[in-house]
């Protein structure tokens, strides 16, 4: 078993090296250019997906964004900037927020082509995804069916049994509950929501998203607030050695630029998902009049996750390292649990809180990409069976050790992201037409009528 890990290990540090970081910034780089900056539109994106629209689809546009935020807003907005803190030094938080504003062009793309090329299914809705942009835009079905093969066995790592040990784990070491009671518990949770199909995760998420960002943010804040005389001075640090490798000072050791950007980007991108095709799945399923509506709403995904969310935790961990010389750098992923530990009486609660329901929350959004794989591949036959099989995966990962399922789960994303990439960089000339049409086209169009 050591074996196999060292084997995964190697091959995740191999496909999310250099070559995958430069492919994903070169891509959101070239369609934030060739789609003439939709970043623009960040206030239209939010505008509408507080709208509602009356055209074909599943989900509410907002359903649709919650859905795909509760996959994207989890532990890796915790862990994963800690984590590039401590390896990439402070400057890796701007690394990470430079991530998210480009990258909030690629998540665009994706939804825009995921809405022009989904389809009816046999039981009239609507599903879609880069496995039929592949399919219908290039042509290229084998190229869908592997993108769906990864999809469908990266849902039961970084969406399954890595949630849902990090559920057990949290509330055994804070409540002393039983793994085992707490994996049941999450099983039984779990199943109720996803045997109602993507309408009941949906409406989950749109409760459940909101509260539990907001509720993370204002625990942010009042960190901030503690640390008001050292928030300035950290946003200094974290620009200043995202380009200058320097000794950083207050607990915080030097980093190469190298190393800084390294990091963050990587955490960033896989934060926020933008390039990885999971959330255009989603995006197919919603009500939108066309494509780029709902592009503009998912979008601001990205927004919310990486440049709010990740760049608020960045910003705490830096802040709270110079205000406590006790903090060390070296705490690593626990970075993010020594800094709320600060707050007096509340802090630890609000981050066990914050990871539980971010955790949750990831399940829900996975266990929605995943049926939509397996009915890709299979048709709607399996789906039932794939639930039950996501299910009891949930109580396996609570009470296993899953550090060769975290290495398995990193392979499956990088290799989910391949194929979605080949489709966003072919088929980016269509996102081009589409965003100019209903985008910056003078005509007073649909989308123009109802965005104005």
């Amino acid at each position: 078993m050591n074996a196999i890990n060292d084997i995964f290990t190697a091959l995740s540090s191999f496909l999310w090296g250099w070559p995958m970081i430069i492919l994903l910034i070169g891509t959101h780089l070239f369609l934030t250019i060739r789609l003439r900056f939709p970043q623009r539109k960040l206030i239209t994106g939010i505008k509408l997906s507080m709208s509602k629209d009356k055209g074909a689809g599943e989900v509410s546009q907002f359903g649709a964004l919650a859905t795909a935020l509760a996959a994207t807003i989890g532990t890796g907005n915790i862990v994963g900037v800690a984590t590039a803190v401590a390896l990439g030094g402070p400057g890796a938080v701007l690394w990470c927020w430079l991530t998210g504003i480009f990258g909030m062009a690629t998540k665009y793309a994706e939804a825009l082509l995921a809405v022009k090329y989904r389809v009816k299914n046999k039981d009239g809705k609507w599903v879609g995804g880069p496995m039929y942009a592949l399919e219908h835009g290039l042509h290229m079905k084998w190229l869908g069916v592997i993108f769906a093969i990864f999809t469908a066995l990266a849902a039961f790592g970084i969406g399954c049994t890595v949630q849902a040990n990090s559920i057990a784990l949290l509330t055994n070491e804070t409540f002393s509950v039983p793994q085992w009671v707490t994996g049941l518990a999450v099983c039984i949770l779990t199943g109720v929501v996803i045997l109602g199909g993507v309408k009941i995760i949906a409406r989950v998420c749109t409760v459940l998203v909101p509260f539990m960002a907001v509720f993370y943010v204002i625990g942010c804040v009042i960190i901030l607030f503690m640390n008001g005389a050292y928030v300035w001075p950290a946003l200094q640090l974290i620009v200043r050695a995202a380009f200058q490798p320097a000794a950083a000072g207050g607990g915080l050791v030097g980093a190469t630029v190298m190393m800084a950007a390294r990091y963050g980007i990587a955490r960033g991108l896989f934060s926020n998902e933008s390039g990885l095709g999971s959330a255009p799945i989603v995006a197919a399923a919603a009500q939108t009049k066309n494509p780029v509506r709902q592009a503009l709403v998912s979008s601001t995904g990205t927004f919310w996750d990486t440049v709010v969310i990740c760049a608020l935790t960045g910003l705490v961990l830096v802040s709270s390292i110079l205000a406590h010389p006790d903090i060390s750098y070296a705490d690593g992923a626990a970075l993010t649990k020594v800094a709320f530990n600060k707050i007096p009486y509340i802090g630890a609660p609000l981050l066990t809180f914050g990871i539980l329901t971010f955790a949750f929350s990831t399940i829900l959004g996975w266990s929605y990409y995943a049926e939509s794989a397996v009915e890709y591949l299979h048709g709607s036959r399996l789906k039932n069976a794939y639930r039950v099989c996501f299910i009891i995966a949930l109580f396996v990962g609570s009470t296993v050790s899953l550090d060769i399922i975290w290495n398995i789960a990193d392979c499956m994303n990088a290799l989910m992201a391949i194929p979605n990439l080949v489709a966003l960089l072919l088929l980016s000339g269509v996102a081009a037409r589409e965003t100019h049409k209903y985008l910056w086209s003078n005509r007073l169009d649909e989308y123009m009528e109802s965005a104005s």
